[in-house]
């Protein structure tokens, strides 16, 4: 098969792989139908995931049809339509049984990580009963896409960290995939603003479409005054840091309120300071996190429902094989003006 494979920082290849097979009863082989890029993958290939040795298939999210399971899995069968998570959850250890699957002693964030991930014609799903989902006939399976990531990113470790309630004010830093993702969820709790920090113009068009009430652009513009004037000096009730670097955390400390928030979503390469000298007396709350998925039914629910439109996520539309390509369109955010691409198998 052909697939994507890490060679190292900022080497990648479209390359002939083996084709996985069953390795132990609960595996299934999944044929992938449609997949994408994460913005993970492009800290992968800056070199902030150490953990990414060379030869390893990059990705970790798609939809597909399994072609083999293993005979331990129950749940599904040859010829399902199947969701893939970007968690792997044995549904057994001690942080699955605490709905902590991203911490599974056996599994994780491991798909394009620590195993060959979904960036391939094949895919092997480790645990498949409890990391795969039943894609029903006549749903739209490339909005489904964004189920397997960055929804349930934006929702569990911004929105439901955030603990965003009605009448909150939100600032979201960072207008990519992810933050747009906390900004569609952010919406189930009726906050009285959302605010989206970017530098990216086309991406703050977007997020006033996707429903944010103000967006402020902090290359032109000094985002602590304009939350100031925004907020009566107030400073907002949750900050969302959804782009991963020192800078987009710290404005997140200075705009925070007293008694605020702030999730982090980005993955961070570099250290970043955590100014506890201005802090400490604030009552803020601080988190982190790595997706769960714990939520992904819930917003399976949601689009089935029309309640919520992934479709506005996706930007681009490539030919697997020219995944080279879609790379080059979806780490040139601002040239190209893209958001999500989809990749679709030949």
């Amino acid at each position: 098969m052909k697939a994507l494979v890490y060679h190292g920082p900022g080497n990648k290849a479209w390359e002939e792989k083996p084709t996985p097979g069953i390795n132990l009863p609960t595996d299934a082989i999944v044929k992938i139908y449609k997949t994408t890029i994460c913005g993970t993958d492009l800290h992968i290939l800056k070199g902030d995931v150490p953990a990414v040795t060379d030869g390893r298939i990059l990705g970790h999210e798609g939809v597909g049809i399994i072609v083999e399971t293993g005979n331990g899995v129950t749940n599904f069968k040859k010829g399902d339509h199947v969701l893939i998570s970007c968690i792997t959850s044995c549904g057994k250890c001690d942080y699955c049984k605490k709905n902590m699957y991203s911490h599974c002693e056996n599994g994780g964030w491991i798909l394009g990580h620590k195993i060959d991930g979904t960036q391939a014609e094949y895919v092997r799903i480790p645990y498949a009963d409890n990391s795969l989902y039943k894609i029903p006939a006549g749903a739209d399976e490339e909005a489904l896409v964004m189920l397997s990531d960055i929804l349930p990113t934006g929702f569990e470790c911004g929105v439901l960290n955030g603990q965003v309630k009605p009448g909150d004010v939100v600032a979201i830093v960072g207008s990519g995939p992810i933050g747009l993702a906390a900004l569609l969820t952010a919406q189930f709790y009726s906050p009285a603003a959302i605010i989206m920090i970017d530098m990216d113009d086309n991406r703050l068009a977007t997020a006033l479409q996707f429903g944010a009430t103000q967006v402020i652009n902090s290359s032109t513009t000094n985002v602590l005054e304009s939350i100031k004037s925004l907020t009566a000096n107030r400073g907002v009730d949750v900050a969302i840091e959804a782009v991963g670097v020192p800078a987009t955390f710290d404005l997140c400390t200075n705009i925070i309120g007293p008694g605020g928030h702030i999730a982090n979503i980005g993955v961070h390469g570099k250290p970043v300071t955590l100014h506890l000298e201005t802090l400490w007396a604030q009552n803020i709350t601080l988190t982190t996190r790595l997706v769960d998925t714990i939520t992904t039914p819930l917003l399976l629910k949601s689009v089935l429902s029309k309640k919520l439109d992934p479709q506005l996520l996706i930007t681009h539309r490539f030919n697997l094989s020219d995944i080279q390509q879609a790379y080059d369109t979806f780490g040139n955010a601002a040239r190209e003006k893209s958001l999500k691409v989809i990749l679709t198998a030949n």
